[in-house]
């Protein structure tokens, strides 16, 4: 059986700062806090948290003090940064410079939202860390969109400026931009303020071509990665033999039955190191 890791899955540039940092402070301290957790990969939360990560809720970074936690890559809303100088927490700031150019963005549209009485709309997910952050710049009177249906939240006769959690689908976001500038009242101003992340978006066409490949796709991420569930779909409409896994134990070996090819792929949140085992557990199953 021929088996293939896709050499352009992995980490991301943000996921990869954000864990070397983590790994660098716990050379010199067994024990370090992060808030929430470091990335979207059970397996990799495990291996960090036997170095002496400890991920914590944001309940629980409240009542800490006197400490050090680690901002992860999805960056955090400006009370997270209050309540660390107040309590003499060391804040070791991971955060990915996309996300937070993009907050330095969202900041600024509000401001001048303000004086003409408009609006800032974020499309994302309601609760991800990303857009707890993004909507915190801006004293969390944002307009979280999930999806095309809550565009109904929005006044048409107010200006809009419109972002999107960088981990979103490149066309929906686009979709629900076109729905809106359709909306507005004659005159009325919209910005489409373009912020999906290139690295997820830019693995797509090579996604694409890559599940064509091969009689079966095993898609490696943490079921609750955003960007893993976008690029598992990619995968997966191109490839109808598509799983998504999270470790070894979630493979079926009843997958593989008339199987000659297997493709391995992942999210910006999964480690090489997870696909890798997947491989070997595949090789030593049915090439031994």
């Amino acid at each position: 059986m021929k088996v293939e890791i896709d050499n352009r899955s992995g980490f991301c540039f943000g996921v990869i700062r954000a864990i070397k940092t983590a790994e660098s402070h716990l050379e010199n301290s067994n024990e370090l806090y992060c808030l929430g957790d470091i990335v979207h990969n059970g397996m990799e939360v495990q291996r960090l948290e036997k170095m002496g990560l400890h991920s914590i809720t944001r309940e629980e970074f409240f009542t800490l003090k006197n400490c050090k936690v680690l901002i992860r890559a999805h960056g955090e809303p400006p009370e997270t940064y209050h309540y660390a100088r107040d309590n003499n927490i060391e804040l070791i700031d991971a955060t990915c410079p996309v996300v937070l150019n993009l907050q330095n963005k969202v900041k600024r549209s509000f401001e001048k939202s303000n004086a003409q009485n408009g609006q800032v709309v974020i499309f994302g997910k309601k609760g991800h860390a990303e857009v707890i952050g993004l909507d915190g710049q801006i004293h969390n009177k944002g307009i979280v969109l999930e999806s095309m249906n809550d565009i109904h939240r929005i006044d048409f006769s107010r200006p809009v400026s419109l972002y999107s959690q960088t981990t979103k689908r490149v066309e929906e976001y686009f979709a629900i931009a076109e729905k809106i500038k359709a909306e507005m009242k004659p005159g009325v101003p919209v910005e489409i303020k373009d912020s999906i992340c290139r690295q997820v978006s830019n693995r797509v066409p090579h996604l694409k071509i890559f599940a064509q490949k091969y009689d079966l796709i095993l898609f490696v991420a943490g079921h609750k990665s955003s960007n893993g569930k976008y690029l598992y779909s990619i995968c997966k409409e191109q490839n109808a033999r598509t799983h998504h896994i999270s470790r070894i134990s979630e493979i079926d070996p009843d997958w593989f039955e008339g199987i000659q090819s297997v493709g391995i792929c992942g999210a910006t949140s999964t480690p090489d190191w997870l696909m890798e085992d997947v491989a070997c557990w595949i090789n030593q199953k049915f090439n031994s």
